[in-house]
């Protein structure tokens, strides 16, 4: 898988121009419109996205997906459940796509519509996953899905590899929105 990866990435790069993030995550608006909304980032982009503003107490979960990964598609609904039932509640829940930067202006989207997804989506698009990888953590090897919590001072406090189990996610992110407030 990871190996997918790396070769996904590195010929994304290749093929398109790479487009900054200039603002820390925020989550959209209820009954926003994400699919029409997803943006590339870069490196820089991702480090601006998992920046902590000291006055945004929220947790922020982050989810790495594909819509070519069946167990990302699997999780996906757990997800959008997650968001739907949290983001009143103070989560900040941003999805980060690693799909070919080609969809998104396709696949993406349409996807995103197809689970009545809200949460902000932005697209991966770098010469080098390491770098990124590494950002994210250190013990990750780039496996999809990839899910991690990060607390109001951007330490990851939960972090799953393959599937999310919906349980232990939110027992871990009820406790995070808790400790927010």
């Amino acid at each position: 898988m990871h190996s997918r990866l790396i070769a996904l990435l590195l010929g994304v790069a290749a093929v398109c121009t790479v487009a900054g993030f200039s603002s820390p995550a925020q989550s959209n608006g209820a009954g926003a419109s994400v699919p029409d909304d997803v943006r590339q980032i870069d490196l820089e982009g991702l480090k601006k996205l998992l920046h902590r503003d000291p006055k945004d107490t929220r947790p922020l979960l982050v989810n790495f997906w594909a819509t070519w990964c069946d167990p990302c598609r699997d999780e996906f609904p757990d997800l959008v459940k997650v968001d739907e039932d949290y983001r009143g509640k103070g989560l900040n829940f941003v999805a980060v796509s690693l799909d070919e930067v080609t969809d998104i202006k396709s696949a993406v989207p349409k996807f995103l519509k197809e689970m009545k997804a809200t949460m902000r989506v932005v697209l991966l698009n770098v010469n080098d996953p390491e770098p990124a990888i590494k950002l994210i953590d250190a013990t990750w090897d780039g496996q999809l899905p990839a899910t991690f919590l990060y607390d109001k001072e951007g330490k990851v406090v939960f972090r799953h590899f393959g599937r999310i189990k919906p349980d232990e996610l939110r027992a871990a992110i009820d406790k995070e929105v808790m400790s927010a407030k």
